[in-house]
């Protein structure tokens, strides 16, 4: 939660624009998260001969394996001669072997991109002329196959684990030291640790199969395992497992021999006065040694925190690109503010709810945490707003690319998070008055349960013997205890400070949740920096290789207004001449992947002249690729053309552009 901040808003929300403006302004070139930016034979193209090698160029340096560029024929035989070789730093090419026959050829490509993504695609070219192909390419990517499904949920939860690990313990160390005893926050922590620890061995078995076959059965497999333990990512898993066993023994301390000191009523077990037993200073030293516990817990905690964090950070986004060297302390920091806030918030809602009544969260407690969750909050614009412009670069990148639309999604439900945490504060107010006036009430009955004590006391009830006055003492205690505690839990649960904070705070998890599945989403999404310079190289390469030859490129966005009925249709007309030419049609989903729909029509027509609409029907090729040779233009002219796109039985459009053939 945060404190109320209306006082300060006007001058952070003036801070977080002019430090953005700033940013954007002088953006500069960067990488992450690999994409294909140019390749050759290039896509679509028809060549007169049969090419010796094909090349492909990323946007970063990539990791390949033997498996990592394949060249498929017509039938779907493979016609490289080896794996992909380095050319010169970011291309990479396989030899073809030769003699290749006519038709069009197929080429798959499967690598692992500097911050530890896998990056898949296909293209196709012909030879001489194209060709049915019997290979399916079904655009599907690492992540849509069973095992990647699975690596995704278990970055998922590795992410909730450690920010209940962290939260949780930062909330008890800073805000809350009681709690250490309260064994429902202990379980919670102690769950955290066990779902970090689960989810990170489970990465670690998955990673190999993730990045290379994508098949369940490879999990298991030791020597995809020995390859992962020597990536990159593989030492960055192994790290966090060796800081999770040194978590263990800070979880044991803190649940243990501090909570002791912490908890400690001051009373001996057979129930004397601890200052009948102990000096003054003796009293004085056990407090000094919880306050030194307390700070080595402290700086041990901080230590682990940072290290668990880094291991996300040496090994995923923040690594590569643009200056790492600030990018990962600056991933580091947004982790562990994160953590802060909410598992701090996770925490103290396991208390309101599970707290034992005889020991509730202190409104003080409270007040502690709004202080520490606003620091978080600060720190995150901070981070966020640095990381937003190394990974985005421009203002158009937040709504023309998906790692940009995630981030307004991200954003959104911050401030959201925000909001309800206003309310919460309000609450939190309240609620120290409420306690305040509740003290008062305690002190002032204190005097009646020593009246009613007296009276109830054993001694007044004749000479019974000194056994039956030990147990009735014992009883008469327990019952009063009861009694107690049945009041506490009553007025804690009546209050209605206390259950408009639970209401809230519970709000609060609940937007978290989705907050952190977005977050983890958006680690797995290509930067849109890296999207828009990926469509910027291909653009640029579909230029160059149309000056030269005469051919015309044509992109056409499209919406049939149905359920997957967005994305762009591209049309490549060669030699865009009077004449016979050859037309390749392709259909791509917004985010650049090829799929299949049921029907791709054309038509041409020189409006000036009265001429058409001149259909064409081009034949199936291979998943979003359509083609037709020989298509007849009678003459030269601006030429509308049109295509109709159907994704469903039902949902269809006509988009159109007009172009000079001839």
């Amino acid at each position: 939660m945060t404190p109320t901040i209306a006082p300060r808003l006007r001058t952070l929300v003036l801070l977080f624009l002019a430090v953005t403006g700033a940013l954007l302004a002088g953006a500069g070139p960067a990488s992450a998260h690999a994409a294909l930016t140019g390749s050759d034979p290039a896509q679509g193209v028809v060549v007169d001969q049969a090419p010796t090698q094909v090349s492909l160029t990323f946007s970063e340096k990539v990791a390949t394996g033997d498996d990592s560029l394949h060249v498929l024929d017509p039938e779907g035989k493979r016609v490289e001669t080896g794996p992909a070789s380095d050319v010169s730093g970011t291309t990479y090419a396989v030899r073809l072997r030769g003699g290749l026959a006519d038709g069009t050829y197929t080429v798959t490509y499967q690598v692992v991109s500097a911050d530890s993504h896998p990056v898949s695609g296909a293209y196709t070219f012909s030879v001489g002329a194209p060709s049915k192909t019997s290979v399916a390419l079904s655009g599907r990517t690492a992540d849509d196959s069973a095992v990647g499904r699975l690596y995704g949920f278990g970055r998922y939860v590795s992410y909730a684990g450690f920010i209940v690990l962290a939260g949780g313990a930062a909330f008890v160390l800073a805000c809350w030291q009681r709690g250490s005893g309260v064994r429902a926050v202990q379980r919670f922590v102690v769950g955290g640790w066990l779902t970090l620890t689960a989810a990170t061995l489970g990465l670690l078995l998955l990673r190999g199969a993730y990045t290379t076959s994508g098949k369940l059965g490879d999990v298991l497999d030791l020597a995809l395992l020995g390859q992962v333990l020597q990536t990159k990512t593989g030492a960055a898993l192994v790290s966090r497992l060796l800081l999770l066993a040194a978590a263990a023994l800070f979880i044991a301390v803190l649940f243990g021999a501090y909570a002791h000191r912490v908890t400690g009523d001051g009373t001996d077990a057979d129930g004397t006065d601890a200052e009948d037993a102990e000096s003054a200073e003796s009293a004085e030293s056990a407090d000094v040694e919880r306050r030194d516990l307390t700070f080595g817990l402290g700086i041990g905690g901080v230590v682990i925190a940072v290290g668990l964090a880094a291991s996300w950070a040496m090994a995923e986004h923040a690594s590569t690109g643009l200056q790492p060297g600030i990018a990962m302390p600056v991933d580091v920091v947004h982790l562990l503010a994160v953590a802060a806030w909410l598992g701090g918030l996770a925490s103290l809602l396991v208390a309101l709810y599970r707290a034992p009544a005889t020991a509730p969260v202190e409104a003080a407690a409270v007040r502690r945490f709004s202080r520490v969750a606003f620091g978080s909050v600060l720190a995150l614009v901070a981070t966020g707003t640095y990381q937003s412009w190394r990974q985005l670069g421009s203002w158009p990148a937040f709504t023309a690319t998906r790692y940009g639309q995630l981030l307004l999604v991200k954003i959104g439900l911050v401030l959201l998070l925000v909001g309800i945490a206003w309310i919460s504060r309000r609450w939190t107010a309240r609620l120290g008055d409420t306690a305040a006036s509740e003290d008062t009430e305690t002190e002032a009955e204190e005097p009646e349960k020593a009246s009613v004590a007296r009276v109830t006391s054993p001694a007044t009830a004749g000479e019974p013997s000194a056994a039956a006055d030990s147990a009735r003492a014992r009883q008469l205690a327990r019952q009063r205890a009861a009694v107690d505690t049945a009041r506490q839990k009553r007025l804690r649960d009546a209050d209605p400070h206390r259950f408009g904070l639970r209401r809230s705070v519970l709000a609060e998890a609940g937007v978290a949740v989705v907050l952190l599945a977005v977050t983890t989403v958006l680690t797995q999404t290509e930067p849109g920096r890296t999207e828009q310079a990926a469509r910027a190289a291909t653009s640029a390469s579909s230029s160059a290789a149309s000056g030269e030859s005469g051919a015309l490129t044509l992109d056409m966005p499209f919406d049939t207004g149905g359920r997957n009925g967005k994305g762009v249709v591209r049309l490549d007309l060669d030699p865009a001449r009077v004449g016979g030419n050859s037309l390749h049609v392709y259909v791509q989903r917004p985010d650049g992947r090829a799929y299949d729909i049921p029907e791709v029509k054309l038509a041409f027509t020189l409006t000036a002249k009265k001429i058409g609409p001149l259909s064409v029907a081009p034949d199936h090729i291979t998943t979003g690729h359509w083609a037709a040779n020989d298509v007849q233009i009678p003459m030269a002219g601006d030429w509308k053309v049109a295509v109709t796109v159907r994704t469903s039985d039902i949902d269809q459009v006509t988009v159109s552009k007009n172009a000079q053939i001839g």
